[in-house]
Formats: structure tokens, C-alpha cells, sequence
């Protein structure tokens, strides 16, 4: 009996699975007239959260006009593993429809990664005035209220900001516990020229910083374009993909503040990212 080469082989069975693919798209857009939408993570919301948000984003948007929102550092934090954040939901294995689960090979089943991976966390701030660089938390270290205001602030992304802003800056930062601490409040009063208190920033809102709704994002693409194979180059990444981020970048997501400000207050506080 003629057989096909396993090259050919894996082309014609590549060349099914997409004609079946396109048959299910074509019964599920035209016989059955759906469409399909995909889920994204959000943070999750109370009543309270809501209430707080709606009141606070008004506020924020009478407090910093257009012209004001220029002079806004946003600033966050992040961890980065080594091994690539993975968006199982589009993950699937096609196989013949007799086929039971214990027949098939686990290594086609099973998406494994390291019990502990390594990671690193990165502090960073942005504006149109212009950026930090990435602030690396020392390996192990907690990151405490201590730690941020002693380390991560006063050595580091405050510096840098005076460098490139001097003293014509507001300084924003999310609602951490180190970030709302009573002496985190107190060095910041007396250290920056103007700063979004906690009691002004929207709680659980990671939709209304440009660093978390944006940056990080584009900053996660490039760094994990190829597979990282330690810590090491983990952070030679996270170096050269900062420094490739252009101005226009940030000046976009900075331009989106306001307007997802307004989104919130449309929602009542709630989501809004599918709104806009």
C-alpha cells in the first residue's frame, strides 16, 4: 500500500483540522448567527468599589484638566517569571471523535512549568514629561512599606523623576498597603510637589492606570518574543524592551486616562473596558 511521507502527512492533516475549523466559523456565523466574544480578566468589584470609583473618578476629572494630566507620573509594579504567562483559553487538542482522554499521549494533554519559577519585580514610572527606568526589587526582599519608601522612592523613582521633571510633577500611585501607609503619605507630602492621596484614587483600578492598562502589556510582548532561559537574561529583557518603548507609546495610553475616567463614571463606577 502507498504511503504519503510524514511531511505530507502532517500538511494534510493541518489542511483538515483548518477546513473543520472554517466549517464550524461558517455554521456558527451563518446558520446559527453568533459570533464569538472573548472573556478578559477584571479586577473584581463590590458595591463599595463601585460607589468609591464613580465618586473618585469625577473627582480626579475636576482635580486634572487636559492640560494638568501632562504633568502626571503614573507609577506601578510588576512581576515577571521567567517562564511566559500562558492564555490557556484558546489551548485545544483536535482528535478523532472515539478517542477517549487516557488514550492520548499526556505530554499532547498537559502544559507543564516549574513548580517555583523564578521571578523578578520591577517598579517603573511614566509621563509625558518623561520616563524612569525600571526599578529592579532587590532578589528576596520584602516589599514592604519600609522597603518602598526607603528604597523603591526615596532611591530610586523619585530621583528619577526630579531628573527629568524637577519640580513640576504630580505623583500617582495605586492603593497598596505600602503605598497608603501613614509614612508612605508623610514622605510623599513632604517630597513631591503634588500627589494623588489615597483617599482620591479609585480603589481596585488597575483599568485607570496607563502602566497597568497598557504598559505593562506592550512591555510583556516584547520580553517574552523568544523563550527566557534564566533570570539572568529575564532581566537583559526587561532592559533592552524598556528602553525600545518610544514616548508615543506612553503619550497614548496617558491620552486615554481621561476618557476612561468618563467610561468609569458611565458605568457607575463598574466595568467599562468592554464599553470603549
Amino acid at each position: 500500500m502507498w504511503k504519503l511521507p510524514i511531511s505530507h502527512n502532517i500538511a494534510l492533516h493541518n489542511a483538515v483540522l483548518l477546513c473543520c475549523v472554517r466549517s464550524v466559523g461558517r455554521i456558527i456565523h451563518r446558520d446559527l448567527g453568533l459570533k464569538c466574544v472573548r472573556k478578559s480578566h477584571a479586577q473584581q468589584l463590590t458595591e463599595s468599589n463601585c460607589t468609591k470609583r464613580l465618586v473618585r473618578a469625577r473627582q480626579l476629572l475636576r482635580k486634572y484638566p487636559a492640560h494638568a494630566v501632562d504633568f502626571i507620573v503614573f507609577t506601578d509594579e510588576k512581576v515577571f517569571t521567567v517562564e511566559a504567562p500562558v492564555n490557556t483559553q484558546n489551548d485545544r487538542l483536535y482528535t478523532h471523535i472515539d478517542t477517549r482522554e487516557r488514550q492520548i499521549a499526556a505530554n499532547r494533554l498537559l502544559r507543564t512549568r516549574s513548580t517555583f519559577t523564578k521571578s523578578i519585580m520591577v517598579s517603573v514610572g511614566i509621563s509625558k514629561l518623561g520616563c524612569t527606568g525600571l526599578v529592579f526589587v532587590e532578589p528576596g526582599a520584602k516589599v514592604n512599606g519600609a522597603y518602598y519608601r526607603d528604597v523603591v522612592l526615596s532611591k530610586q523613582l523619585l530621583p528619577a523623576i526630579r531628573h527629568f521633571a524637577a519640580d513640576c510633577y504630580t505623583f500617582q500611585q495605586d492603593s497598596a498597603p505600602a503605598h497608603r501607609a501613614r509614612a508612605t503619605v508623610e514622605l510623599l507630602r513632604r517630597e513631591t510637589p503634588d500627589f494623588i492621596a489615597p483617599d482620591l484614587w479609585p480603589p481596585n483600578s488597575p483599568d485607570l492606570n496607563p502602566v497597568d492598562y497598557r504598559i505593562w502589556a506592550v512591555l510583556q510582548e516584547r520580553v517574552y518574543q523568544q523563550r527566557v532561559r534564566d533570570v539572568d537574561e529575564l532581566r537583559r529583557r526587561l532592559i533592552d524592551s524598556w528602553s525600545s518603548i518610544q514616548q508615543t507609546v506612553i503619550d497614548q495610553a496617558i491620552d486615554q486616562w481621561r476618557v476612561r475616567l468618563r467610561a468609569c463614571i458611565g458605568a457607575r463606577g463598574g466595568h467599562f473596558e468592554h464599553l470603549i
